[in-house]
């Protein structure tokens, strides 16, 4: 450093406090300040703005189609958790409905048995009306056939799922597509009931499609 730069005052070394003739105010050079004094929490702006940027590198959330294509991804449709044949079918529907409503997919024991009490509360022979015979199903039905005195739909939702849970996984997965994924209701509607009734019997891979289940208005597809 020339000392010719050195104010007068300056202590030995020319270092510190005074050291320069002009010394500029804090903020009038942003490089010397952050260099003179500790910075805080965020104000590595030249940091923030790479992680940023990193952050903007992460791959737009999609489905991938059986046919390579890929289609924008639907939080409802994604919501249900279905097995890759049932959820392609869903969006092959929404696409062509995109008012369409998904009211149920895949569904653990809990939901499962919820599902049945809230039809059982309405008819207590729906469960042997709606689901093809089998252990699982005759067991379920059983209960509620000896259980007369349990009418609220927690108190037979509580019943079923302890009937479900003393089942093995060969004997539920004949109880309820559900339960494996493979199945989605929708919301019934009258503006293009039949349109739509008819886009659901010609979706990949379905193996049956219901429009009432044991005498009550339910659309089911499984697959």
């Amino acid at each position: 450093m020339d000392k010719s730069d050195l104010h007068p005052d300056a202590p030995a070394g020319g270092g510190g406090p005074g050291g320069f003739k002009s010394p500029l105010p804090l903020g009038a050079n942003p490089e010397l300040d952050r260099w003179r004094s500790p910075q805080p929490l965020g104000s590595d702006l030249v940091g923030v703005a790479q992680l940023n940027n990193i952050a903007s590198l992460k791959p737009a959330t999609g489905t991938q189609r059986q046919d390579g294509s890929t289609t924008p991804a639907d939080p409802a449709i994604e919501a249900l958790n279905l097995s890759d044949t049932a959820r392609e079918a869903a969006y092959e529907l929404k696409k062509k409905y995109p008012s369409v409503s998904f009211t149920s997919g895949r569904r653990d024991k809990l939901e499962q048995s919820s599902a049945m009490a809230g039809n059982v509360v309405l008819n207590r022979n729906w469960i042997k009306e709606t689901y093809a015979s089998s252990a699982a199903r005759d067991a379920c039905q059983k209960w509620v056939d000896e259980h007369k005195d349990k009418k609220t739909k927690d108190d037979i939702a509580t019943g079923i799922e302890g009937v479900l849970d003393g089942l093995t996984d060969t004997q539920l997965a004949h109880l309820s597509k559900h339960l494996s994924g493979d199945a989605f209701d929708v919301q019934p509607v009258e503006k293009d009931a039949d349109e739509i009734k008819k886009t659901i019997r010609g979706l990949p891979g379905l193996s049956k499609f219901l429009e009432e289940e044991g005498g009550l208005v339910r659309w089911h597809a499984q697959f």
